[in-house]
């Protein structure tokens, strides 16, 4: 494959996947990043791709710019725009499989993948919270220097946030937090802004879980007993690292411009902010993995699956940005 082409799996079939991955194709046929899409040809085709089957991703990039290439994977029977289905699932889980290979092989430079309904995928038997906790597994063996993760990252807007906690109830996320864990968090996302972002020198800011960072321990003792050893721990281990600071007063203009990254405690914490400063753009990327991985930040979007009107745009900055880091792995 022509360095710089991804893998693509194609996500919930029921979903906005087909649809966005047309659109996507659409966008960058001419100009790229290129990519090969994997999952069911015959759903591609009805959200109104000119598609091409390929018998291996190195035909990806040849024909990019007259077709979207994809490597069928197909479904045993077809599912309905909106309504999910179980029975798909276990081909959603062959294509982030399948897309997964090529990177580790070779074959392809990173990966990107469209949203899954995890629900269906639950039903199904599927044993991990989602995306990032899957290619955790499916890449453990896989050699890496320095720190593994896998943490997950978002970014839209000139912000990037790191999450200590993922997809957790709101009640069980500060039981989970340890300064190790802060730490391990830390690490991976400084290793990841060097390495894949470019930066020299990276400053993390650190968020308090509570209301004005707990107040002193007035309003929680977490800050006091765990987020402030963990800073401090950073810190030891070279990473310029401040916090916890209020979360309230870490996202305005003048706040960023002081740091790369901030480590957020919980889901919302970190997906808020980023979403109110690019709704349509974020991307989510798996840092501390042996291969680059992005995708879209949103759901399947089931409600608005076969009617014409999804966006793609941050499946198209997802693309963009797997390219990026991809160059910037293979320049180094």
């Amino acid at each position: 494959m022509t360095i710089g082409a991804l893998a693509l799996s194609l996500g919930d079939p029921a979903g906005i996947g087909p649809e966005i991955v047309v659109k996507a194709w659409s966008a960058l046929r001419h100009d790229g990043p290129a990519f090969v899409a994997v999952g069911d040809a015959a759903s591609l085709a009805g959200a109104g791709a000119e598609v091409r089957v390929v018998a291996s991703p190195a035909e990806a990039s040849k024909v990019f710019a007259e077709a979207l290439p994809v490597l069928d994977l197909p479904l045993p029977t077809p599912v309905r725009p909106g309504k999910a289905d179980s029975s798909a699932a276990p081909c959603v889980i062959r294509w982030i499989e399948a897309a997964t290979d090529l990177v580790l092989s070779g074959a392809a430079s990173g990966l990107v993948t469209a949203p899954i309904a995890k629900a269906a995928l639950y039903e199904a038997g599927f044993a991990f919270p989602g995306h990032t906790e899957f290619l955790g597994e499916l890449t453990a063996k896989a050699p890496l220097e320095g720190e593994r993760g896998p943490v997950m990252m978002l970014t839209a807007g000139g912000l990037r946030v790191a999450l200590v906690t993922i997809h957790e109830p709101i009640a069980k996320a500060p039981s989970l937090l340890t300064p190790e864990r802060i730490v391990h968090v830390g690490l991976v996302t400084a290793q990841a802004l060097r390495r894949d972002f470019g930066v020299e020198a990276p400053r993390l800011a650190v968020a308090a879980l509570n209301p004005h960072a707990g107040e002193g321990g007035a309003l929680g003792h977490e800050e006091v007993e765990i987020i402030a050893p963990a800073v401090a721990a950073l810190r030891s281990r070279g990473v310029d690292a401040v916090g916890p600071s209020p979360a309230d007063t870490l996202f305005h203009p003048e706040a960023r411009a002081r740091y790369d990254a901030v480590l957020c405690m919980y889901h919302d914490q970190a997906l808020i902010p980023v979403k109110m400063l690019d709704f349509w753009g974020g991307v989510n990327v798996t840092l501390g993995l042996p291969i680059v991985r992005t995708s879209p930040d949103h759901g399947v979007g089931f409600d608005i699956a076969g009617k014409g009107v999804a966006r793609a745009d941050s499946l198209i900055a997802a693309i963009r940005l797997a390219s990026e880091i991809a160059a910037r792995r293979r320049s180094a």
